[in-house]
């Protein structure tokens, strides 16, 4: 009793230090707001903020989205003038997707990359152009529903603004497409002519996929924070919760890819339509994952706010 009654007083005064310390320091992007108070506004948006309820929202819409926008961005691909474009793209899909999930789906994006489908660009645009634009305005609107005071948007301001982020997303993700491609095309050549090495041009590429996958993640979630919520006044373009993001999404997909390649038995249960909980699934987390960044950037506003007044 006396044992407990020691440790419980330890621990309690550890807290108390931990807290004062806390009050005092500020970290990078938290615009000098002390850390204890933005993680008093940012607990209480997670635990009061519906945020499951909001990411499932925003999974289901994105997931509708998904299949129109890929199909219509794979159809553009054959057109793309340039050699082995299409070949090495394949061949970065097929790295990146788990193994699992690849496979059922492998003769399909093989057709898609390869062979022109003139007949498709017209529908899918359409298609993708109405349904990312959806699955954008769901996500603002999942923005607008935190806890915090965050101003609404109209209707038409709302699609506006998606058409814009749908514009900055696909030209981010053709950047990086091209990065990829490119870099790997320039390897290849460099290696040909013996600049190189074999062990020298591995590193080189797994540092250069690293880097060019983390730009897109952390632009895109800076493009998302910084244009998507509805409020008079600008946050940060590099923010707190745009590295978080990016660094939530880093871990979670290597974990992901990891559990899919050696435990996963979705496909072995539930055959083709595996892919489809696995892309489902998939979406969720990183659903949440965007939704905790714009708390974190939404409770810095909110303490940076409340300090001021």
């Amino acid at each position: 009793m006396v044992a407990g009654k020691f440790y419980y007083n330890k621990l309690k005064k550890i807290g108390e230090k931990v807290v004062e310390r806390a009050e005092k320091i500020s970290l990078p992007f938290f615009d000098g707001v002390p850390l204890y108070d933005v993680a008093l506004f940012f607990w209480r948006s997670i635990v009061d903020g519906a945020i499951t309820t909001r990411a499932s929202a925003i999974a289901f819409s994105f997931f509708i989205a998904f299949f129109p926008f890929v199909i219509f961005i794979f159809t553009l691909i054959p057109y793309i003038p340039i050699d082995n474009f299409q070949e090495e793209l394949f061949l970065i899909i097929k790295q990146v997707v788990p193994e699992s999930t690849f496979i059922p789906i492998e003769e399909t994006i093989k057709g898609i990359l390869l062979e022109q489908h003139g007949s498709w660009l017209s529908i899918g645009f359409f298609m993708a152009l109405i349904f990312s634009t959806n699955g954008l305005a769901s996500m603002m609107s999942a923005f607008d529903a935190t806890i915090h005071s965050i101003h609404r948007r109209t209707w038409l301001s709302q699609r506006l603004t998606a058409l814009n982020l749908l514009l900055i997303l696909s030209v981010l993700l053709t950047v990086a497409i091209a990065l990829m491609t490119g870099g790997q095309e320039l390897i290849k050549y460099l290696d040909r002519i013996e600049i190189i090495r074999d062990k020298f041009l591995v590193h080189i590429l797994t540092i250069g996929k690293w880097i060019v996958t983390i730009s897109l993640f952390f632009f895109a979630y800076s493009f998302l924070y910084y244009m998507a919520p509805a409020k008079k006044t600008k946050w940060r373009f590099i923010s707190a919760g745009g590295t978080l993001a990016t660094i939530l999404s880093l871990i979670t997909l290597a974990g992901f890819t990891y559990y899919i390649n050696n435990f996963s038995q979705y496909n072995a249960l539930y055959g083709s339509i595996g892919t489809l909980l696995i892309i489902l699934f998939l979406m969720y987390l990183m659903s949440l994952i965007l939704l905790v960044g714009f708390e974190l950037n939404a409770s810095i506003y909110q303490a940076h706010t409340s300090q001021d007044d």
